[in-house]
């Protein structure tokens, strides 16, 4: 088992970064990025694939305690430097410090301020028609203001400290479920994943909504294995999947399922069957108790429409201003196969500013889905041969395929940010990949580059003539 990122893989996935965006160039010709689009592209895809082969070699030795502190400190540091960039990147672009087309962050800083300078006497009309599952990240965001005030630069310096508090996590969840050495490439990778750094310069709920899962799911597993599985030790996940209800039902959704699912099939040392299925029960009733009862209204809103909703929002996405009327043929038997790659990378000038500055992220993701589909394959294998070894990977499994499963029957299955959730876990899995690569994997990882540069052109192709921008 490899532990570390070999530099066979890595050589390659930059030498094929640049072979796309020079392809991009040469058969878009008149559609370019804007030039700081290709700098930090190229920067944030150098970082991670060079990162991911050195730091897991250069910190072998340490110790856990030690590795912890590292991964900490290099992720705080490295999303630091892209808050306080990013937030004069967009005031001398913008005018103002949020992003390029800015819609939920401009509304979620609106509504924070608002409760800041209001008060809590004012929250019910201050947050009039906004859903309950979209009221968790401006309440927390209005009464961190009450702390430090009105501060646009200290929120995203928070959202560093979350984010990197997030890549210990991961190391910790990602070893005991498969092993110390992926542990050690999870965290690192996440330490280094360019959308979860992206994320930390951005008003938006993402970055909290990461930590909740990640730390509702690394105490379910903690609870799990624990061999005295009580009441207390299931405070944490369920607190956790309570306030998921608040940010995007879904999550609470897919945290509860994963938690019941993992609890009911571990193995005997939680507690009989009994104590399981009552502990399993009382979850249900205190997640609903502590989140009220709108969360089921909005789930069976959610369930009733789901196929209508994804319809129309392909419909809509065909014909607002600046769409792709290719948009109406995406359904859910397109994306469902598919969404482990997606959203492929655009490198071309399409209309949203925000895809070409994230291209280097959607590169990254794009390549270590290969390391995440071998991954999967590699535990359905070895659990049909052998059986039993599929329940060390229920609960992270379980999460994330039901969350992407959901996803790919909505209108959101291309849109990345609804991705996000799920992309610390998505890194264990890849790492587990990259673990367990041999040197007939790199002939199936050829074949894959080639394909994806494919990919990476049709779909850049999509975008624009989409748009008749041909």
């Amino acid at each position: 088992m490899l532990s570390f990122f070999p530099q066979y893989f890595t050589k390659r996935a930059i030498i094929l970064y640049f072979v796309s965006i020079f392809a991009c160039l040469i058969i878009f010709t008149n559609q370019p990025m804007a030039w700081y689009n290709y700098v930090i592209g190229a920067v944030v895809v150098l970082l991670f694939f060079v990162g991911s082969y050195q730091f897991p070699l250069k910190w072998a030795n340490f110790s856990s305690k030690t590795f912890s502190t590292n991964i900490f400190i290099i992720s705080l540091l490295i999303r630091i430097v892209w808050v306080v960039f990013s937030y004069y990147f967009y005031s001398a672009i913008n005018g103002n410090p949020f992003e390029f087309d800015v819609a939920d962050s401009g509304n979620y800083d609106w509504q924070a301020q608002q409760l800041y300078e209001q008060g809590w006497g004012a929250y019910e009309r201050i947050f009039a028609g906004v859903g309950f599952s979209d009221r968790g990240y401006p309440t927390f965001l209005g009464a961190s203001y009450m702390v430090y005030g009105h501060n646009i630069l200290i929120a995203r310096l928070v959202k560093a400290v979350l984010s990197a508090f997030t890549a210990v996590l991961v190391y910790k969840l990602a070893s005991r479920t498969f092993g110390e050495s992926v542990g050690r490439m999870a965290g690192i990778f996440c330490m280094l994943m360019p959308e979860l750094i992206n994320i930390c310069g951005l008003h938006t709920k993402e970055t909290e909504m990461i930590f909740l899962v990640v730390f509702g799911i690394e105490r379910a597993d903690n609870a799990i294995r624990s061999h005295h599985l009580s009441f207390g030790n299931l405070v944490f996940p369920v607190l956790c999947a309570a306030a998921l209800f608040t940010f995007r039902s879904v999550l609470g959704i897919g945290l509860l399922f994963a938690f019941i699912t993992a609890l009911f099939f571990s193995s005997a040392r939680t507690g009989n069957y009994g104590k399981r299925m009552i502990l399993g029960i009382w979850i249900v009733i205190a997640i609903a108790f502590l989140s009220g009862g709108k969360i089921l209204t909005e789930i069976e809103q959610a369930w009733s429409s789901r196929q209508m909703n994804q319809e129309e929002s392909m419909v809509w996405r065909s014909k607002r201003i600046g769409g792709n009327r290719f948009a109406v043929y995406g359904k859910t038997a397109i994306f469902a196969p598919a969404i482990f790659f997606i959203p492929i990378v655009s490198e071309t000038n399409v209309p949203q500013r925000m895809l070409q500055l994230q291209n280097g992220g959607y590169y990254v993701k794009n390549l270590m889905a290969f390391f995440l589909v071998f991954a999967l394959f590699l535990i359905v294998v070895d659990a049909l041969k052998r059986g039993g070894k599929w329940r060390d990977f229920l609960l992270v499994g379980s999460f994330m395929i039901g969350y992407l499963g959901v996803i790919a029957m909505s209108g959101f299955a291309q849109s990345g940010r609804f991705h996000l959730p799920i992309i610390p876990f998505f890194l264990m899995f890849a790492a587990y990949g990259v673990s367990k690569s041999t040197n007939k994997v790199k002939i199936f990882y050829n074949v894959y580059m080639i394909l994806l540069l494919a990919a990476i052109i049709v779909w850049n192709w999509v975008k624009l003539a989409g748009r008749d921008m041909l």
